[in-house]
């Protein structure tokens, strides 16, 4: 059985059934869906559901995330299965994916753009928070079969990051614009590897633009 598929899914602010709109929220490497739903609580916006899921041993995958993709699977197969997992069920429940967002946290954040990249529609917003697209050095991303479709994308990390390299946050911003996103990307000079409150209200700003949910 692949990791991660089928681990409990946390959720915390408004019920699903009654949210004005979803965040699947990725955490990072050695944590837990607890930390993810912390970022939700500074977010402050209670009308939202969000569902953060569990990776087994609470790391998706082994390796750097630019190293060569065999040696981090079936990690990085499964997280994206899980991910899909959930846009799937959101949209079995009548949401469009214009009210869907997604956010991911380092390692997560890596999941979050791979899994934008592998599934491209119009999401309500994707969040890239300290992250980027997962290949080796020397990785290129061919167009996909689809548009992003106006999809407001924010990518914010630190230009020193150790673990993300600001190259590969500039070449998944390129690859986001020609995928038709609303891209913004942020570099934030000397700063740790964290969440700041810029990015905090940068996702804010995409939440409270998203459409309400129309329900039954």
């Amino acid at each position: 059985m692949l990791p991660h598929v089928g681990n409990p899914v946390a959720h915390a602010g408004a019920a699903i059934e009654h949210a004005r709109g979803a965040i699947i929220m990725i955490h990072g490497r050695n944590a837990a869906p607890a930390n993810i739903l912390d970022l939700f609580r500074r977010l402050d916006r209670p009308t939202f559901a969000a569902l953060a899921p569990a990776a087994t041993g609470g790391t998706w995958y082994p390796n750097s995330f630019i190293s060569p993709r065999e040696t981090n699977e079936p990690g990085i197969t499964a997280a994206l299965q899980v991910i899909d997992s959930l846009v799937v069920d959101l949209l079995s429940r009548g949401y469009g994916s214009e009210n869907i967002a997604l956010l991911g946290f380092s390692q997560g954040a890596c999941l979050t753009a791979e899994f934008t990249y592998r599934h491209p529609r119009r999401y309500g917003g994707v969040f890239v928070l300290s992250g980027a697209l997962i290949g080796a050095p020397g990785t290129t991303w061919p167009d996909p079969l689809g548009s992003l479709d106006a999809t407001p994308v924010f990518l914010g990390c630190s230009d020193v990051d150790s673990h993300i390299p600001a190259e590969r946050v500039l070449e998944s911003e390129a690859v986001f614009v020609r995928m038709g996103g609303a891209v913004t990307q942020r570099f934030y000079p000397g700063m740790g590897h964290l969440v700041n409150d810029d990015e905090i209200a940068a996702v804010r700003d995409v939440l409270d633009a998203m459409p309400p949910r129309t329900t039954a």
